[in-house]
């Protein structure tokens, strides 16, 4: 008896969210090509290389075909020491990354949408250089990972709302 409720209940479920008008994010037409003519512009240095891939990749960025945005990066990383040992030598860090964005119409320089992402992540640090350079590569690498994942979400919202031009 309670089995055929069950069935009967996910049934009704499933017809209901299938009336609800609900449509993924990246099925909203022109979401995919819009992301896919953004270049992506970064400052110099490992933070901004590591963005820079992570936002192309998540675009799909089309090198053959011209940019109909531009989107520029202001990079901002600092480290803090959140675990220190009885000698007082940190052995815990947390990388913050704060990036703000400025998204603008390629052939007019014209800003259309700016944003502000940020990520903290923490990582060990061991008392070998290697292995600490490694730890901190590799949370830098985190953070960017979780600022792009940001901003591409951000950006394809708003291209699947309408593209209203945010002041």
């Amino acid at each position: 008896m309670t089995r055929i409720f069950l069935v009967g209940a996910l049934a009704a479920s499933a017809l209901g969210l299938s009336a609800c008008g609900f449509t993924p994010l990246y099925a909203t037409p022109g979401v995919t090509p819009g992301l896919a003519a953004i270049e992506t512009v970064a400052p110099d240095g490992r933070a901004g290389f590591l963005l820079r891939e992570q936002l192309d990749d998540a675009f799909v960025r089309s090198s053959g075909s011209p940019s109909a945005y531009r989107l520029t990066l202001a990079i901002n990383e600092q480290r803090y020491a959140r675990g220190v040992r009885v000698d007082n030598v940190a052995n815990r860090y947390e990388l913050r990354m704060v990036v703000n964005w400025r998204l603008l119409d390629a052939k007019t320089g014209v800003e259309v949408r700016k944003g502000r992402s940020e990520a903290a992540v923490t990582y060990d640090s061991a008392d070998q250089p290697y292995s600490a350079i490694v730890a901190q590569n590799d949370g830098q690498e985190r953070a960017a990972v979780e600022v792009a994942r940001n901003i591409q979400l951000d950006l394809a919202a708003w291209m699947a709302g309408g593209r209203k031009i945010k002041s």
